[in-house]
């Protein structure tokens, strides 16, 4: 496996306009202790990267649009040839806002949506309003040609929505369709009951991969539940079919299930390098270290490169090329990155005993 950066995302801000129940995201709870950084510092950071790599480069947040100097970042990271996308909330999307994101060079934007209806969707999001502010937004994307995905999380609370929020992305629009099975990181540590159960989750894997060789429209991809490409592997096989997955052309690229560390990052707005969005971990810090010299040497993500230092049944399991488990779950279950995948029902040939 080429271990080369492929898609980073980049946290330009702490704050944000909404309070998630299962966000990443510390909100304005701690944003006075991670302020926004300088423009200048942003471009120092593009001419790092882009000096090194080539990968697509996700603004992020918080919410980025909360940045006025977003388009200028954007725009620069643009003019140095990187692929600029930007993951918003939706509802600070406007006219004015959806022009610059086309004139900053912005290639596609991505929103969360969590339910078919604004009751569902703003009890997750806790926030009136944030249903009809992604509404609002991908009627105005459509408008102005911009393509957007639309990524959902789901817990035991909103997991009877899934086919209805499939239905739903599609009827707006939407060019992808991600279904997130939720890692409990922030504030998200707090809904720890509140995960769907594993039993429910190869259901909901097996709808997925159902719904998948069907779906010939939309691109659609569970997102964090990298056992998905153990089981279809499975299920090809025993149903004698051919199963061709298309990919979005700013995808990573990968054609395993987890990346952390491997083909993605995540940069937060401290210069902390970690492995994902969800792997609350420091490889390194770009303020202090070059970009290739922390993707290149980091201990951490050369551990999470070595596959053969997994342990337990991921480590001895004959899917660990094609799926590696969920290494930011293991570590907010067990407090261990190279622990098993803790949502994986599957019993791996050796510990089976079985060559």
């Amino acid at each position: 496996m080429d271990f080369s950066p492929k898609w980073i995302a980049w946290e330009i801000t702490r704050r944000c306009n909404l309070r998630c129940v299962h966000c990443r995201s510390s909100s304005e709870l701690v944003v006075s202790d991670h302020p926004d950084f300088p423009v200048e510092e942003a471009f120092r950071i593009i001419d790092d990267i882009a000096s090194y790599a080539q990968p697509v480069v996700v603004l992020s947040g918080g919410e980025p649009l909360m940045r006025s100097d977003v388009f200028d970042i954007a725009q620069y990271g643009t003019d140095k040839g990187l692929r600029m996308c930007m993951a918003t909330n939706g509802a600070l999307v406007n006219d004015d806002v959806c022009r610059k994101i086309i004139d900053s060079g912005i290639r596609i934007v991505s929103m969360s949506l969590d339910g078919s209806t604004s009751a569902v969707h703003d009890d997750f999001r806790n926030q009136e309003g944030s249903f009809r502010s992604v509404m609002n937004a991908a009627g105005i994307f459509r408008k102005y040609g911009v393509e957007f995905i639309i990524n959902s999380s789901f817990t035991k609370r909103n997991e009877e929505e899934i086919p209805k929020v499939y239905k739903l992305a599609k009827e707006i629009g939407a060019t992808a369709w991600y279904l997130f099975m939720i890692v409990p990181t922030g504030r998200g540590e707090e809904i720890m009951n509140e995960l769907i159960s594993k039993d429910k989750y190869e259901d909901i894997l097996d709808w997925h991969y159902q719904m998948e060789k069907k779906e010939d429209a939309m691109l659609v991809r569970p997102t964090c539940a990298p056992h998905y490409y153990r089981f279809v592997l499975q299920k090809a096989k025993e149903e004698g079919v051919a199963f061709e997955r298309r990919t979005l052309k700013f995808s990573t690229g990968g054609s395993k299930g987890c990346l952390a560390g491997q083909l993605i990052c995540l940069i937060n707005v401290d210069g902390d390098v970690l492995p994902c969005s969800y792997f609350p971990k420091a490889a390194g810090n770009i303020r202090r270290q070059s970009f290739r010299d922390i993707w290149e040497n980091s201990s951490l993500f050369q551990q999470l490169r070595n596959f053969k230092s997994y342990k337990g049944k991921c480590g001895q399991c004959d899917f660990v090329n094609v799926c590696g488990g969920c290494r930011a779950r293991s570590y907010a279950v067990t407090g261990d990155y190279l622990d098993p995948e803790p949502f994986c029902n599957y019993i791996p040939k050796k510990v089976r005993g079985e060559s």
